[in-house]
């Protein structure tokens, strides 16, 4: 994709659909606090993005957590589950844009770092199972975030080239899959984590908000 119009949009979830980073951010301090552990939040810099087996790996390491890898992944997703349908916000612009790709009947994905079960419970929360047939989860793939697989799935499942796909993206981790799978980029940074110069040396397609992103669409 040039300037031209995308034949597919691949999306990320967390951050980017939904305002669940501050979900994620209290469950992982929470996990932390049960066992007495203060989270260090330049920890937490290193990790947004990245799939579960990574960033928890991270956690765990940096805070020397006892506890085995698979007894934290699930702690915390099932806390993530349970709270899913009440907290979760949609970021602003979401809706108008899910509009617009299913007026223009738009192929579309999500590619997110999250289990799947954690991408099916939020689609399920907002009532959107429908609009994301294909669903792309980096545990499903070699590598997480910033390797491009998950993205290169998700277009592989689309049958349309990267390279014709537009990504939306609001973590520097994120944008570098989707850049490294050879797609354009667009970055919406999460202010609870990122900002517009954490992407200068990654795509020059920053966007406030997704109602911005939709205005660019419209325009092409």
């Amino acid at each position: 994709m040039t300037d031209n119009f995308p034949q597919a949009i691949i999306f990320d979830m967390d951050g980017l659909l939904v305002d669940s980073e501050p979900v994620w951010l209290d469950a992982e301090t929470k996990l932390l606090e049960r066992r007495g552990i203060a989270y260090r939040h330049e920890v937490r810099e290193q990790i947004v993005g990245k799939r579960m087996d990574e960033f928890m790996s991270i956690l765990r390491e940096a805070h020397e957590v006892e506890d085995a890898l698979d007894i934290l992944m699930a702690e915390v997703t099932q806390e993530m589950v349970d709270r899913i349908g009440q907290e979760l916000i949609v970021q602003p612009g979401a809706l108008e844009l899910l509009e617009y790709v299913l007026k223009h009947n738009i192929p579309r994905a999500i590619a997110s770092s999250s289990p799947l079960v954690i991408i099916d419970a939020v689609l399920a929360s907002r009532g959107w199972q429908d609009i994301f047939p294909v669903r792309c989860s980096g545990d499903d793939v070699p590598h997480g975030k910033p390797a491009p697989d998950v993205y290169l799935k998700a277009a592989r499942l689309l049958d349309i080239a990267p390279e014709n796909c537009l990504a939306l993206e609001d973590s520097p981790n994120g944008a570098r899959a989707a850049v490294a799978a050879g797609m354009v980029c667009y970055a919406v940074p999460d202010p609870s984590h990122s900002s517009h110069v954490a992407f200068e040396k990654i795509t020059p397609h920053v966007f406030g908000s997704l109602h911005d992103v939709l205005a660019q669409l419209e325009t092409m």
